[in-house]
């Protein structure tokens, strides 16, 4: 046979396979079935959840029902006691609060004392959690016992330890600071004025809040990669160099969702101020929290203090706003 007799030969042709044909799309068994099982499995996480919605709209949704509802009505001591029905006012007690200088008052004071409180516990937790990453495991290990022993006090406990520190008579820090070579502290009221009574406050809030800023963001630490830092280092980068080019980017989603965390919090204090002041906060300590709860329940006005209370609410869920967008930036960053 020669060449072109091989070239021009015919390659038998291939029977098709009797293997059982697949089912045609949309029959028995085709995508409706799939779609059908896509469906249940995605109310499956809906019907895990139920109870824990449930749960929230009963704790969380009929409060606020309540607190929008009040917000729009004369409510008294008469109408709480049932003397007479509460009165529809609209939008009078907005009106009421928005035009006193007071509330303005107090809205900057408590924006400057959340402000104060979230920068030194974002600072100093930053600086602790990134102290532990260099100690031994033993010294680490102490430290995070005394974070998270510090971190389950209560409040009130908390307070009274810090009253104690703080007292004019009796105070510890007064001891201390009278022992510096030209200081007199014994006496010292640090409550005699709100800059300073405000101060120890925020040092008590600071003091509640870093151990969960710290336990955070030492496990973030963990997963900045050794290899980057290396890299930068190699590049010629110092510590600060290191730590903003290469370890800031990697935590910033943990530091955003944390500052607003914080931000929540320290706008939300209430017992610090309310029992480091025995359950009379002067005017110079109120914050929107005490300002409410003193409109409500010491002057009676619970339509003024409830509108108080809702203004509030729309101030955090704007901080809220902010964290969401952060968020999504990121997100689409990543």
């Amino acid at each position: 046979m020669s060449a072109a007799d091989t070239t021009t030969a015919k390659v038998p042709s291939i029977r098709p396979s009797s293997a059982p044909e697949t089912a045609a799309p949309g029959g028995p068994g085709g995508p409706a079935r799939t779609k059908k099982g896509t469906a249940a499995g995605a109310g499956v996480p809906w019907a895990l959840l139920a109870p824990c919605l449930l749960v929230l709209l009963l704790v969380l949704g009929y409060p606020l029902v309540r607190l929008v509802t009040l917000s729009f009505q004369k409510f008294e001591q008469p109408q709480l006691w049932g003397f007479k029905e509460p009165e529809s006012v609209g939008f009078a007690n907005f009106t009421k609060i928005l035009g006193d200088g007071e509330f303005w008052a107090v809205v900057l004071r408590t924006v400057v004392f959340a402000g104060g409180a979230v920068i030194l516990t974002m600072v100093i937790g930053m600086l602790i959690a990134l102290l532990l990453q260099r100690v031994s495991g033993w010294v680490r290990t102490l430290i995070n016992i005394a974070l998270v022993a510090s971190w389950g006090m209560p409040i009130i406990v908390a307070t009274a330890i810090f009253k104690w520190l703080f007292d004019t008579d009796y105070g510890v820090l007064n001891w201390l600071l009278d022992k510096l070579p030209g200081v007199d502290m014994i006496g010292h009221n640090w409550f005699a004025s709100g800059p300073q009574g405000l101060a120890v406050i925020m040092l008590l809030v600071v003091w509640g809040a870093v151990p969960f800023v710290v336990i955070t963001l030492s496990a973030g630490l963990t997963q900045v990669p050794k290899e980057l830092e290396e890299a930068a280092r190699l590049d010629g980068a110092g510590g600060w160099g290191v730590f903003r080019y290469v370890t800031l980017p990697i935590l910033k989603p943990i530091i955003v969702m944390l500052t607003t965390l914080s931000v929540i919090w320290d706008m939300g204090v209430f017992p610090q101020v309310f029992v480091m002041r025995n359950g009379h906060p002067e005017a110079e300590f109120q914050l929107l929290t005490t300002y409410s709860y003193d409109k409500a329940f010491v002057v009676n006005d619970y339509g003024g203090g409830s509108a108080i209370a809702l203004v509030t609410v729309v101030l955090l869920l704007g901080v809220v706003a902010v964290y969401m967008r952060q968020m999504l930036k990121i997100g689409e960053v990543e």
